[in-house]
């Protein structure tokens, strides 16, 4: 008790000795901005990011310029970006937005804040929360922007995304399956026919089904998943798997084909040495 009283006289004391005597700050040197964006512009040229982040953020706070600031705001941002300082670059990109809305970078640093979560997507045995926020970001970035230069990438991107949610779908699924949990592997893989069709990862999926519904009895679910592969992609490496497994004399059938194939070359041979 006595400890907190002496500490509360301690602060008024202090406080009143301040109101007493006034305490004056000389003002700092203003440094030319100008200067310091062309320092900062050097640095960038010769892909020195860290000083160069160091002095467009200084000549930021320098220019009285809004323009001029902004545009050393969103080099600044940029470096960042480059030095995969991902969490720092979104901060400054947020900062940017919000102090200069009306500036003609705009666009460019909301496409910007959308590479920033990109780039930080994972494989698809890591975190999904930086994948949901890269397909957050791209799909405000393509609702408010449709019709702009960077709309096509992030188009392209958003692919990428959704390829790398079937993925980690996948991924999953191959985990229940290797520990023989049949139905949670099953609702991942028809999450993959379902959801993402257009992806690279169908076949596979259509396969795996394929395969589970034939190892625990399922022949009709199998055939039926088999039917959907073969019809769609009874080119592919998947199908022939499936083929083979609902087919147990394809292997056979092949081997025939090859002990055909050499014994026709065989004979050909033949007729050539009688020929001569």
């Amino acid at each position: 008790m006595y400890g907190k009283i002496l500490i509360f006289i301690c602060l008024v004391f202090f406080l009143n000795s301040c109101s007493k005597n006034k305490i004056s700050y000389e003002p700092t040197e203003k440094i030319d901005p100008y200067t310091l964006y062309k320092e900062a512009m050097d640095s960038f040229e010769i892909n020195d990011f860290v000083l160069a982040n160091k002095k467009f953020s200084e000549a930021e706070i320098n220019f009285s310029d809004p323009i001029l600031a902004a545009k050393s705001s969103i080099m600044s941002s940029f470096c960042l970006y480059s030095l995969n300082f991902f969490e720092e670059a979104e901060e400054n990109l947020n900062r940017y937005l919000k102090n200069y809305p009306g500036d003609k970078n705009v666009i460019y640093a909301n496409y910007l804040l959308a590479i920033v979560y990109f780039e930080q997507i994972g494989e698809e045995k890591y975190d999904l929360k930086p994948l949901l926020e890269a397909e957050k970001k791209i799909d405000s970035f393509l609702k408010k922007y449709p019709n702009s230069e960077y709309a096509i990438d992030l188009k392209f991107k958003k692919d990428l995304v959704v390829n790398q949610f079937a993925a980690k779908e996948l991924h999953i699924a191959k985990y229940y399956i290797s520990v023989q949990k049949w139905v949670p592997a099953i609702n991942r893989l028809k999450t993959i026919v379902n959801d993402y069709d257009k992806t690279i990862f169908i076949e596979e999926a259509l396969h795996r089904l394929v395969e589970i519904h034939y190892h625990i009895g399922l022949k009709e679910e199998a055939n039926k998943y088999a039917s959907i592969l073969g019809y769609n992609y009874n080119s592919s490496e998947w199908f022939k798997e499936s083929y083979k497994l609902l087919n147990k004399d394809y292997v056979k059938m092949l081997k025939k084909e090859k002990k055909e194939d050499n014994r026709k070359l065989f004979m050909k041979i033949i007729d050539k040495i009688k020929l001569k």
